[in-house]
């Protein structure tokens, strides 16, 4: 294993840099292509959010990778090189396992415990499945970090020692009262209609506004989240969607705005929003953007209350560590030495296919010799020397191959499948071929999987 991940976020990088540094889904889609294309990569995946940009590879060159991909990321981002890499760390192998594993358990959140990042890693394995860039081992490691999220949510208190970055986009913008109460009745404008919005939309209607306006630029999914909105049996909020073209408007009417789309630019500008407040009324709103749709400069519009990342960034940075968060790190601490130990086993066991091969082929030789010196053994007389053979050949090696598998597993165990092509002089062609069965194998279950996911991504949208 040669994992190395590189990435800046809200911990390393003010926020104006990662505004800059944030990817759109086309520029995600050629980083990871180009990550691929360059020498030191066998894998990729990238992990993108609003305080995040990450690029996970596997590399067998430590420093050229280091290199490459870091200046791939600068490209891809449009931040140069000498600005960004003052901003950039760099983990590898058991850190880098150590580091994911702590994202998805929302250590490493602004809000710490949020566990909106549990659907972003997903979004991340998806994208390297459809693409092909993720293999066996960002396969094994995202589904891995999935299920370490989950254990840590269901298994600690970590759900209290932080709220999802919607509810506490919210939590700041009511000012410290009750947000149901705070809410009740006003009129809210969500523009856009993605994972992050929907959230904001679905947090709204429970809250008990009025009625929820949804702007999109693709008309369809801002219908599609009408309709979850106004199910049968749900909040009964009311709520229908509007185009882009119809956003001044609805300004002036809304009394609440949540904005996350993956626009370059501005969505709202200042002037906007000083017009839809020339009444002398207040409007609140929460930009969840990266980069963001709202112009910091609303911050000085009278009647305007902006709550942005930077914002959220600050209000957070003081947050309490509670002891739920100890117990989260005890959780990962012990999955990453057991991720770490199954990777280094899986490695030795195509020596291990190799050599029961090899010894399977010697008994299969040693038999048919016997048989030309024996030529008057019946069938049974066969079957019984054959089935002796076999077990004695199996008793010596099953104690070997099991002991080796263990210490494979441990820190440094890596070399033992060198010694076994060593003592038992392996044919390292035979080795190999093993091994690009197995990745045959995980192609084929990735294929599997990236088709499940495409029917995940044609139902998603549901709050």
């Amino acid at each position: 294993m040669s994992l190395l991940v590189i990435g800046l976020s809200h911990r390393s990088a003010p926020v104006s840099v990662l505004d800059r540094a944030s990817l759109s889904p086309d520029g995600r889609i050629k980083l990871l292509q180009d990550a691929l294309a360059a020498e030191p990569a066998a894998e990729a995946a990238v992990l993108a959010t609003c305080n995040r940009v990450e690029l996970y590879a596997d590399v067998d060159k430590f420093h050229a990778g280091v290199a490459e991909l870091s200046t791939l990321l600068a490209r891809h981002s449009g931040v140069g090189l000498e600005e960004l890499t003052p901003y950039l760390y760099v983990h590898y192998e058991d850190r880098a396992v150590h580091h994911l594993f702590s994202v998805a358990c929302g250590l490493d959140s602004m809000v710490v415990g949020e566990g909106q990042i549990l659907g972003q890693i997903k979004d991340a394995l998806a994208g390297g499945q459809e693409l092909h860039t993720a293999g066996r081992l960002l396969n094994d490691l995202f589904q891995q970090a999935l299920r370490v999220g989950k254990r840590a949510h269901s298994e600690t208190g970590i759900d209290r020692a932080g709220q999802s970055l919607v509810t506490f986009g919210l939590q700041q913008l009511a000012d410290g009262a009750d947000v149901p109460g705070w809410a009740a009745g006003r009129r809210a404008l969500v523009i856009g209609a993605g994972s992050m919005s929907s959230l904001a939309a679905a947090t709204l209607a429970r809250a008990g506004v009025a009625e929820i306006v949804v702007a999109n630029r693709t008309a369809a999914r801002a219908e599609r989240l009408v309709e979850i909105l106004t199910e049968p049996g749900g909040t009964g909020v009311g709520a229908r969607a509007v185009d882009m073209g119809a956003v001044d408007g609805e300004l002036t009417r809304a009394d609440i705005v949540v904005s996350c789309t993956g626009a370059t630019g501005l969505v709202l500008t200042a002037d906007a929003v000083e017009t839809a407040l020339a009444g002398g009324r207040d409007l609140a709103l929460l930009d969840l953007a990266m980069p963001r749709d709202i112009d910091a400069a609303v911050h000085r519009i009278a009647g305007a209350r902006l709550i942005d990342i930077e914002s959220l960034a600050e209000a957070s940075a003081d947050a309490p560590m509670a002891a739920d968060v100890d117990a989260v790190k005890r959780i990962v601490t012990d999955e990453v030495a057991a991720f770490g130990a199954a990777q280094r086993a899986a490695h030795i066991t195509p020596t291990v296919v190799a050599l029961r091969a090899m010894a399977a082929d010697v008994v299969t030789n040693e038999i048919t010799r016997l048989e030309g010196r024996l030529p008057g053994l019946d069938e049974r007389q066969r079957a019984e020397i054959t089935q002796a053979v076999r077990r004695v050949v199996d008793k010596l090696l099953h104690a070997p191959t099991v002991r080796v598998k263990q210490l494979a597993g441990e820190p440094g165990g890596a070399g033992y499948a060198d010694a076994l092509r060593e003592l038992f002089d392996l044919d390292p062609q035979a080795v190999a071929s093993v091994s690009r069965a197995d990745r045959g194998e995980a192609a084929a279950d990735r294929h599997e999987v990236a088709d499940r996911s495409a029917v995940d991504v044609k139902n998603r949208g549901r709050v």
